[in-house]
């Protein structure tokens, strides 16, 4: 599996040149990260490609790293977008990672042609309002894949055909997984016996207290 993993790695980095902004291997799996402005590129060449051909997406999932270096997730840093360069930049331990956005979109390609499997990452440029290719056109079965990640995280999908929220109920306001979302919602939803309908109101229960053990103070939760 190795060897087979390397011969990728060499093919990858032969084919897509500075394209690649950083081809990492990793528990038996390779990771591709490209620029957001070559998405669309990166993404063909990967399909059609005779030496590649990864026919098949598998999933797109969103990413925030905004929490990302928690006590939980025992990462490494996220880096604001006002980084000079704005370029993906492995720190010197390959267990901790810095990155330069917050917002990210993670797709999971397999060949049949040659058992392979890749995980290509790009970075959406715009905190504030992050935006990527959609490679629909290229998988049609990113359709779905894409508006999930729209729905959850709020990442923006130019050209895709069909782009609304596919999990959260109509009317839903925020992306339930940012890591700003509290977790008690902003609303909750009950029967109302008077109006016989089901109503929203602003949600009823505290908000819960989830600061990193990394930040707590000495005697948290103690009351």
């Amino acid at each position: 599996m190795a060897a087979n993993l390397k011969t990728l790695q060499e093919l990858l980095g032969r084919a897509l040149g500075d394209k690649a902004v950083s081809l990492v291997e990793r528990l038996y799996e390779l990771t591709l990260t490209v620029r957001a402005a070559d998405l669309a590129s990166v993404m063909a060449l990967l399909r059609d490609r005779q030496d590649l051909r990864f026919e098949q997406l598998v999933d797109v999932c969103g990413m925030d790293y905004s929490a990302y270096g928690s006590d939980v997730s025992q990462g490494g840093a996220y880096l604001p977008s006002s980084t000079e360069g704005g370029a993906y930049r492995p720190q010197a331990d390959t267990s901790r990672e810095t990155f330069p956005r917050r917002f990210a979109a993670v797709y999971h390609l397999l060949s049949y042609a040659h058992n392979a499997r890749l995980r290509v990452r790009v970075f959406a440029e715009d905190d504030e309002f992050p935006t990527l290719d959609t490679v629909t056109g290229i998988w049609p079965s990113a359709n779905w894949y894409e508006r999930e990640a729209f729905d959850l995280y709020g990442i923006v999908f130019v050209g895709h055909p069909d782009l609304r929220r596919i999990l959260t109920d109509y009317g839903f306001s925020g992306n339930p997984f940012r890591k700003d979302f509290p977790l008690s919602g902003n609303v909750e939803m009950r029967y109302d016996p008077e109006q016989k309908r089901v109503i929203y109101q602003p949600v009823s229960i505290d908000p819960r207290e989830v600061t990193p053990r990394i930040v707590r103070e000495e005697h948290y939760g103690g009351n």
